[in-house]
């Protein structure tokens, strides 16, 4: 066994495989195998076609003209559209080859000058130049002449491309520059700085945040940055700064996160449609990052298993939560799951082994068989279930879904990635923004899970179930793959399928927290959509062209060479006002003048004030929160510590209604 392999002890390496008998022997009291759909081979292009619809780019496969697919590449970073760039390239080779339907010039999306390897700059449209050999992704106009007479974009707010003094785009290509008119790119950064000299300072600089007394052991994290610009950015040595695997909890590193003028965005803060456009740059994303270490993020043709239409067991997460939303239209959790951690809660928290423990097995299969017929019906008798089934009964839940909980094929990248032993902190990022990419309803399932589990380990002094316990004997049920593989490759599987688990389990408060970079791109991306439907040709022709030009700089000094006139005369601009509207209480509505102390919480107590004003109980406004709605964001759930002017700056158009936030 090598040495990289020997992070799992031997305890742990125990618990794993009697796990992993466990679930050949029993198999839930009989069940038949669910059994894969026979999977033809697939070749690169195939792998690249499906990829490329995964991120919402099918746009470049079908040749249509869709706002979604234009909106997207013209907000990608340098890294991602080199990603998107590498796949599509592949699958245009392929058909080629194939001598299949005629595949569009590369050139007319990215292409004007390709920079050296590791220029890069942070949250900017993406500059790419093809070669003759190269062809690039359709879907942006290639920049030759000016914009029609009389177009005029000044009232429009496409934001965040690189500009010049002047407030233009300008695009380099040998032997002709058009320079393009544009509006002002948005006044704020995406740390919420009204400010770029004080970008890089305010990024969680508030004077709450600088008094606390942070360990010399913790270590912070930044949300604004596009994680694989800032490994492109990072020198070799720092990138592969080893971090082993050890017994240990505390061993993996403290975070905290910084928190920016803008608040920190839970997934679940944001509209479905914001969080499918998240989704999609996720994964371009996490490819660029993978890319970014000369990692390939292989993707193998997903296995298919036909899920089941009814019942509890083996019918896919989707079609539960369809079924529950007719008795709970709010849920988001299957209610089966909610059951099942009820039930372990309500006296199995302090139960020695609780999930090492099988079971009785003839109760098991009776139970199964009953939840199948009768929890739809609401007609299952929960009382009769103790915590010991409830646990092997969760445990089997997973693991007999149709696909696992996680996405089983990016673990080949994984454990690539922490076999070059990077640090804790890079491990984090590519996890992050896995779980990004997931599915809602993955998502969401995973995140309660995770809350359970750790109210197991906190009682791990009773129940002997700690983190390396839970993560060990959890491994094969929540990342599981129906192919064949080797001992050897089943022991890289559960060691590395094990340190996910650990790492989310650590970093559980952050970790399904949306990166403010991603929601500055999704705001871009419905301020394009929005000006593609006014069929504005200049604005078509802005938005389909291959790059907007930029200063190729390093993330951080972006941040304080982007000043420019138009966002240095943002701070000469009088505070706003908005009216904020409150349908659930009884002051509906309300006039207030922003300062750029004011937050979230602010205004919140100022309706609390004036609800209980003059009434004899004292009101408060119970799960009350801000939203931001409309303008560039679907539907923002809003920090109480946001700073209101800073977001009212960016989405000036946005309106603004408390009402309660919903919960799992």
């Amino acid at each position: 066994r090598s040495n990289s392999q020997a992070s799992i002890d031997s305890t742990s390496m125990e618990e794993f495989l009697r796990e992993i008998e466990s679930i050949k022997e029993n198999s839930m009291g009989g069940q038949e195998e669910q059994i894969p759909a026979e999977v033809k081979p697939v070749d690169e292009g195939e792998l690249e076609a499906e990829w490329l619809q995964d991120v919402g780019l099918s746009t470049l496969i079908s040749g249509n003209e869709e706002e979604d697919g234009k909106a997207l590449l013209s907000t990608l970073t340098r890294t991602q559209a080199a990603a998107v760039k590498k796949r599509y390239n592949t699958y245009t080779q392929t058909m080629r080859k194939k001598n299949k339907q005629s595949v569009r010039d590369v050139r007319d999306i990215f292409g004007v000058s390709e920079s050296p390897p590791g220029d890069t700059c942070d949250n900017h449209t993406a500059q790419l130049d093809g070669t003759p050999e190269e062809k690039e992704l359709p879907g942006i106009i290639k920049t030759s002449g000016s914009l029609p007479d009389g177009a005029s974009l000044n009232n429009t707010t496409l934001s965040d491309g690189s500009q010049d003094e002047e407030g233009s785009f300008a695009v380099p290509r040998s032997g002709s520059v058009s320079v393009l008119k544009t509006l002002p790119a948005l006044p704020v950064l995406s740390n919420g700085s009204p400010d770029p000299a004080q970008a890089v300072q305010n990024a969680g600089s508030d004077d709450d945040y600088r008094k606390k007394n942070i360990p010399p052991e913790t270590e912070e994290l930044s949300f604004e940055v596009s994680y694989s610009e800032m490994v492109t950015e990072a020198p070799k040595r720092s990138k592969f700064k080893k971090s082993d695997f050890k017994k240990e909890d505390y061993a993996l590193t403290k975070f905290t996160v910084q928190k920016t003028r803008f608040g920190l965005t839970e997934a679940g803060d944001l509209s479905a449609e914001d969080m499918k456009k998240i989704r999609h740059l996720s994964l371009i994303e996490l490819t660029a990052f993978f890319d970014a270490f000369g990692i390939q993020l292989k993707r193998n043709k997903t296995e298919r298993v036909k899920g089941r239409d009814n019942g509890i067991f083996g019918v896919p997460l989707t079609v539960l939560l369809d079924n529950d939303r007719k008795k709970d239209p709010g849920v988001k959790v299957p209610l089966v799951l909610q059951k099942f951690f009820e039930k372990v809660e309500e006296s199995g928290l302090e139960s020695e082994g609780i999930f090492r423990l099988s079971g009785c097995t003839a109760k098991v299969k009776q139970y199964r068989e009953e939840l199948d017929a009768k929890f739809n019906a609401d007609k299952f008798k929960w009382d009769r279930m103790c915590h010991r089934e409830a646990a092997v009964m969760l445990k089997a839940f997973f693991r007999e879904l149709p696909t696992s909980l996680f996405p089983v094929e990016y673990i080949p990248a994984f454990i690539t990635l922490i076999e070059r032993g990077p640090h804790i902190k890079v491990q984090f990022q590519a996890l992050h923004l896995m779980i990004m990419a997931l599915p809602d309803a993955n998502r969401d399932t995973a995140q309660a899970l995770m809350t359970f589990f750790n109210k197991v380990i906190a009682n791990e002094s009773k129940n002997r179930m700690s983190i390396w316990n839970i993560s060990t004997i959890m491994a094969p049920n929540l990342f599981f793959s129906r192919s064949k593989h080797s001992d050897y490759e089943e022991l890289q599987l559960a060691n590395t399928a094990a340190h996910i688990i650990r790492l989310m389990l650590k970093y559980q408060k952050i970790l399904w927290k949306v990166p403010s970079f991603l929601i500055m791109q999704v705001r871009r991306m419905n301020e394009a959509t929005m000006l593609l439907k006014k069929q504005l040709p200049s604005v078509k022709k802005l938005l389909r062209r291959k790059t907007i030009e930029r200063e190729v700089i390093s993330p951080k000094t972006s941040k304080v060479l982007q000043k420019s006139p138009s966002s240095r005369r943002m701070s000469d601009v009088p505070e706003g006002v908005i009216r904020v509207h409150a349908p659930l209480l009884s002051k509906v509505s309300m006039a207030i003048q922003l300062t750029s102390h004011t937050k979230a919480k602010d205004i919140l107590a100022k309706f609390q004030y004036e609800n209980s004003h003059g009434s004899s109980e004292c009101f408060k406004i119970h799960n009350q929160r801000l939203y931001e709605i409309g303008g560039n964001i679907g539907q923002h759930c809003l920090d109480p510590d946001a700073y209101i002017l800073d977001i009212y700056h960016v989405n000036p158009q946005a309106e603004w209604v408390i009402k309660p936030q919903p919960s799992f």
